[in-house]
C-alpha cells in the first residue's frame, strides 16, 4: 500500500472549521483565521515552505463532501464543481465521500473528482489510482478522523493557528489511541506546523 498522509489546519481548541458554514461563508464563522497562514501576506518562509510540503504532488486524494462544497442532500441540478475555480491544485483524482451518486467531474490540470459512497472504497480506489505515489487524505475532520479511527494514516500535518474558534468541526473526537512522534516543525506567527509520523501499530 502506498503511504497515506493527512493535513489539517486547526484552531488552538481543537476545531478546522467554525460553526454556520456555507456557500457564503464556507469555513464557518471565524474558520478563516485557522487558513490565514496560507492566504495572508504576513506568512513567511515557514508558512511557505510547509505550503510547499503541502503542495508537492500526490497519487490521488479522498475528500469530504463538505470540503468539496456547501451543497447538502440530492444533487439534483447543482452545476457545483468545488471552490478552487477550472483548475483545482490537486492535479490527481480526487474521491469525494457523499451518500448521493454524481457522475464525475473533470477539471483542467488534471484533476477527476470521483463520487464514492463509503470511506473504505474511496481509500481503496485511491490507493489503486495512486500506484506507488502518496493518497492523501485532504479533509475534512471526519475523513481524517475515519483514517486515523481506521489506523491507516502513516503521516500527518498538523497547522495550529493560535486562534479560538469555540464550536464546530473538531477533528479529535472519538479519537482514543494515537501514537505520533513530530519529525517536522516549523512556526511563524500565523501558526505552528507539525508533521507526525503515526504509530499504526497502536
Amino acid at each position: 500500500m502506498p503511504p497515506i498522509t493527512a493535513h489539517l489546519s486547526i484552531s488552538l481548541d481543537g476545531f478546522v472549521a467554525g460553526p454556520d458554514q456555507s456557500q457564503d461563508n464556507p469555513l464557518g464563522v471565524g474558520g478563516i483565521e485557522v487558513h490565514r497562514w496560507r492566504i495572508g501576506e504576513l506568512a513567511n518562509d515557514a508558512d511557505r515552505r510547509m505550503n510547499d510540503r503541502l503542495m508537492a504532488p500526490r497519487g490521488a486524494y479522498v475528500m469530504g463532501r463538505n470540503m468539496f462544497g456547501p451543497v447538502r442532500g440530492e444533487w439534483d441540478d447543482s452545476d457545483w464543481r468545488g471552490w478552487w475555480g477550472d483548475e483545482p491544485p490537486y492535479h490527481a483524482p480526487v474521491f469525494v465521500l457523499t451518500h448521493y451518486p454524481h457522475a464525475p467531474i473533470e477539471m483542467k490540470g488534471g484533476t477527476t473528482f470521483y463520487f464514492v459512497g463509503d470511506f473504505d472504497e474511496a481509500i481503496k480506489q485511491a490507493v489503486t489510482a495512486a500506484g506507488n505515489d502518496t493518497v492523501t487524505i485532504a479533509g475534512g475532520s471526519s475523513a481524517v478522523r475515519q483514517g486515523l479511527q481506521r489506523g491507516i494514516v502513516d503521516e500527518i500535518m498538523l497547522s495550529t493557528a493560535p486562534v479560538l474558534l469555540g464550536s464546530g468541526e473538531r477533528l479529535f473526537d472519538g479519537i482514543t489511541d494515537l501514537k505520533a512522534e513530530p519529525i517536522d516543525v516549523a512556526a511563524s506567527p500565523l501558526a505552528t506546523h507539525v508533521v507526525y509520523r503515526i504509530d499504526r501499530s497502536v
